[in-house]
């Protein structure tokens, strides 16, 4: 009578295989950390932009109840939900003037945790 199935060599091979591919592919896992800070910085980037240049529409429509005073890019961060940037994120150029008129923008920079950072154009709007 004749058996069918794998042998103990054969089936070592196997895990052994699965083990070199899980030693190559672990350490592409393990380095989400810093791919998910910049993710994280570029969206805080992106708010500030957009907030910043919804901000300036507001002021230029006449509708200043609802605007804020945008001068340099720490001034920014008053265009956010709750007006204050993530723990442990901060500018370069902080205090960096956006221009002297109306609209004028400058590009500022984020730094969030580790070494992530984005930058993002940010709009002057002062009534």
């Amino acid at each position: 009578r004749q058996q069918s199935g794998f042998t103990l060599i054969e089936l070592i091979i196997v895990i052994v295989i699965l083990g070199a591919l899980a030693v190559v592919a672990l350490p592409r896992f393990i380095d989400l950390e810093g791919e998910a800070n910049q993710a994280a910085v570029e969206g805080v980037a992106g708010s500030l932009g957009a907030g910043t240049a919804t901000n300036f529409a507001a002021v230029i429509a006449g509708n200043t109840a609802d605007a804020t005073q945008v001068e340099n890019c720490e001034d920014a961060e008053r265009t956010l939900q709750d007006e204050a940037l993530p723990d442990n994120y901060s500018f370069s150029n902080g205090t960096q003037g956006l221009g002297s008129n109306n609209g004028s923008t400058e590009t500022c920079t984020l730094f969030g945790e580790g070494d992530a950072s984005a930058e993002f154009t940010g709009y002057r709007a002062t009534y």
